[in-house]
């Protein structure tokens, strides 16, 4: 089976910039440099961000093997803690200025389309201990202008800008289930911090629409959506499926592309008294300001049950999954390293969603990808990691985004998560992710297969897949409305 891609269809992968470029010449700690000093055995091995992959030093032949491995676009993204030298006035910090433009020309020079994303879990560690980071409105302004001068800097050469990458997880890490600093438990801090996110969102798009000089220039967000599949479709479980569809997906999704939150939600968080705090000033900014393309992070599915317990349960706090219980599908398809189960499907879902509820607005997946730990079980005789579980990973659910792109979804990319094997916040360098690996000890970078086979890839917009794999996708897509994969939306 041959499955073909359209022409400039974006081949590439994503990074961030606290997960590769380390610490050097830093003005700021971010929120992780600063937990890291603090807590060095909350991360695994004790390996912290200070060198992470060394792109500060290496991003020349860091890129020079992107380019080689045929990558068309890579996203990454601007430190705040970087750029910026006084937070509160905005004022640009020399190195920093002086490290992304010569970071976005080396893009550039390679062919390799820059993708600029502002806010990757990384907000300088200052504004927490001084106004409580996302709690607080007034740091969404400084966000907005430290926006600003991102856009006014690099605009004239970068044409795609996202806000935020998966602000779901600033809301679930810091104020529900505490995997980052500053581990609150606080459920009406998280539903304040994530209406306070979009805010931000729409207030940097406001700042760009004011400043934007490129007429190809164009602004997006980027979402880590998990489809909710309920466990069976009992009234009970559908209805579970449905509130965690409306907490994990549409809560940024809505505002974000219509402008507006779904009402049903604003129901539920005012009937259990955890609604935001808002403006009709602010509701204003969110409706006029809504994206232009949007980044699609999946990794796995989100299965849901009806709770355990009863939603009326007396309760100090609280929690989203006072509505909803997590679901393991018996003979579920897993990656065991990471835990995570594999469904690929859920991507063709994604894209006829984003095709039918959202404008078919243009989209593209900003990161997938497969986690393995001690990959060096793979590395052959001529010292290149043979992770053809990735490539398989990768052709089931590039099949899958053929499949929506035929079906009439508006996708143009794939990136995979990550170039260069990168550091993973707590998890550090426990799982690989990338096409290129990395010696964290040497700093030495080792194509992998994967990164040979997307080169191949990226030439030719298509490839092929074995016998046996095509049987496994036929018989999969046979199965798009099966009942227990119904997606709720």
């Amino acid at each position: 089976m041959k499955i073909e891609f359209p022409k400039k269809f974006w081949w590439g992968a994503a990074t961030s910039g606290p997960q590769s470029e380390g610490r050097f010449n830093k003005k700021h700690a971010n929120v992780f440099d600063h937990w890291y000093e603090i807590d060095p055995d909350a991360f695994y091995n004790n390996v912290g961000p200070d060198t992470a992959s060394n792109f500060y030093n290496s991003f020349k032949e860091d890129i020079t093997m992107m380019k080689k491995i045929g990558l068309n676009s890579v996203r990454t993204s601007i430190q705040w803690s970087r750029l910026i030298d006084d937070l509160e006035e905005g004022t640009l910090n020399e190195d920093g200025v002086r490290f992304y433009n010569d970071l976005i020309d080396e893009f550039l020079k390679n062919g390799i389309r820059p993708v600029i994303n502002l806010h990757h879990f990384d907000i300088p560690a200052e504004l927490y201990h001084k106004y409580g980071g996302w709690e607080s409105k007034y740091v969404v302004d400084l966000f907005a202008q430290f926006a600003e001068q991102c856009f006014k800097l690099f605009g004239d050469r970068v044409e795609d800008w996202f806000t935020h990458n998966e602000p779901m997880v600033v809301v679930d890490g810091q104020y529900l289930y505490q995997f980052h600093y500053p581990l609150v438990r606080d459920g009406k801090k998280a539903v304040q911090v994530a209406y306070n996110l979009v805010l931000a969102s729409a207030k940097a798009i406001e700042k760009f629409r004011e400043v934007n000089t490129n007429p190809k220039g164009r602004i997006g967000i980027i979402l880590n959506l998990t489809p909710s599949y309920p466990a069976t479709l009992e009234a009970k479980d559908v209805e579970a499926a449905r509130f965690a569809d409306l907490w994990c997906n549409q809560m940024f999704l809505d505002p974000s592309i219509h402008g507006v939150f779904p009402k049903e939600l604003i129901d539920v968080l005012e009937r259990d008294g955890v609604l935001w705090e808002s403006t009709i000033e602010e509701e204003k900014v969110i409706l006029d300001n809504t994206i232009d393309v949007l980044g699609v992070n999946f990794y796995h599915p989100n299965r849901v049950q009806q709770p355990t317990v009863s939603p009326n349960s007396l309760t100090v706090d609280w929690m989203p999954t006072k509505y909803y219980d997590s679901y393991e599908k018996r003979n579920r398809r897993m990656n065991v390293d990471k835990g995570w189960e594999i469904y690929p499907k859920a991507l063709y879902d994604i894209a006829i969603n984003v095709r039918d509820n959202y404008n078919n607005i243009p989209w593209f997946v900003s990161e997938n990808g497969m986690g393995v730990s001690r990959e060096e079980r793979w590395l052959n005789k001529d010292g290149m990691i043979e992770d053809e579980y990735r490539i398989q990973f990768i052709q089931e659910h590039l099949y899958w985004v053929s499949e929506g792109i035929k079906a009439g979804s508006n996708c143009f990319g794939y990136h995979l998560w990550t170039p260069i094997d990168s550091w993973s916040w707590m998890n550090a360098y426990r799982n690989r992710y990338g096409f290129i690996s990395n010696n964290i000890h040497t700093q030495v970078k080792t194509i992998k297969k994967s990164g040979y086979w997307i080169k191949e890839v990226a030439d030719t917009n298509a490839f092929s897949v074995s016998e046996e794999l095509s049987e496994l996708l036929e018989f999969g897509s046979k199965g798009i409305n099966v009942r227990d994969e119904r997606l709720i939306m």
